[in-house]
């Protein structure tokens, strides 16, 4: 019997639209908002390259001379930008390597709980600090580490130490915003990972009781084997954005306290801070576009290392 040609693609994708239209049209919204909001602003990283005007408009304004002009102002050496991006880079990879860490071991944790109603309330309790304001936190912090009525300062001073003034050191203030994120975040971040565990197939742990294994032992040769993928995409995810921190969470838990800069600022503190006082707008847009592309690369070199280590966890 003769086999039958494959059907045009101009075919197949209009069978595929008359089938499935209603599913396209849903999705219809997301995809204006996506080049609304994602694509559009693309067309203004040209800023980065041009000595930019309000009322001569991005395409009315002068090209810079030499056009890397604003790249040269941002990395001198001593700039605070150079600050920035090393603060970035060491505070969020802390961020998701010990975050990570936490995370599983709450999944885990949750995932050994017996008791659903006390599992239920363990659960909510951790979650709940990931939906309070960034303003709140910083309203937290402040009340534990304030110099005159902070709750420690408080302590030490009746058990007759000397107070700490916390914010005019820079150096304890990686391992406080590194408590922080974690208090804050690790417990959303479980979620995840704790679906994973329970997908995991029951028929493992049987046999591994069969042959003796003891809680741990499954959790070491059955639990965290297959977690591994589940772990190595969300850290991909989270390397795509190493170079983006949370500008409310660093801006509002330390205060935008000049002191702390040294250890605390962040390219998205620093963009803000330089448009708010200078009003250039080409620097801000040339640090916007150094974080996108150091994202891009971070990302494909993750994703390339993810290949190689598991080819089933790579994103792409």
């Amino acid at each position: 019997m003769q086999k039958q040609d494959n059907p045009p693609k101009r075919h197949r994708f209009g069978q595929t639209l008359s089938q499935h239209w209603q599913m396209l049209l849903m999705a219809i919204p997301a995809i204006v908002l996506l080049f609304l909001f994602a694509y559009m602003p693309m067309f203004g990283t040209v800023i980065a390259f041009k000595r930019y005007k309000v009322k001569q408009g991005i395409f009315g304004s002068k090209w810079m001379d030499p056009i890397f002009r604003n790249f040269e102002i941002l990395f001198r050496p001593g700039s605070q930008a150079l600050v920035a991006i090393r603060n970035t880079l060491l505070l969020n990879l802390m961020f998701i390597v010990v975050g990570t860490v936490f995370a599983v071991f709450l999944a885990l944790m949750f995932n050994e709980l017996q008791r659903q109603h006390y599992k239920r309330i363990v659960q909510s309790l951790s979650f709940l600090p990931y939906f309070i304001s960034t303003v709140v936190v910083g309203i937290f912090v402040q009340a534990l580490l304030g110099y005159e009525n902070g709750t420690i300062n408080a302590l030490i001073s009746s058990a007759g130490g000397n107070k700490i003034n916390f914010y005019a050191n820079p150096n304890m203030w990686p391992t406080i915003l590194l408590m922080t994120n974690i208090w804050k975040g690790a417990g959303y971040s479980s979620v995840v990972y704790l679906a994973a565990i329970t997908g995991i197939d029951a028929t493992y742990y049987e046999a591994a009781r069969i042959d003796g294994a003891t809680r741990w032992g499954e959790i070491r040769y059955i639990t965290l084997p297959l977690l591994t993928p589940t772990v190595i995409v969300m850290t991909l995810l989270a390397i795509g954005k190493i170079m983006n921190a949370d500008f409310g969470f660093f801006y509002n838990v330390t205060g935008d306290n000049p002191n702390l800069y040294p250890t605390t600022d962040v390219l998205d503190t620093f963009i803000y801070r330089t448009l708010r006082k200078t009003g250039d707008m080409g620097i801000s847009s040339a640090v916007g576009l150094f974080q996108s592309t150091c994202s891009l690369i971070l990302v494909l070199i993750s994703n390339f290392a993810a290949r190689r280590i598991d080819e089933g966890s790579a994103l792409f």
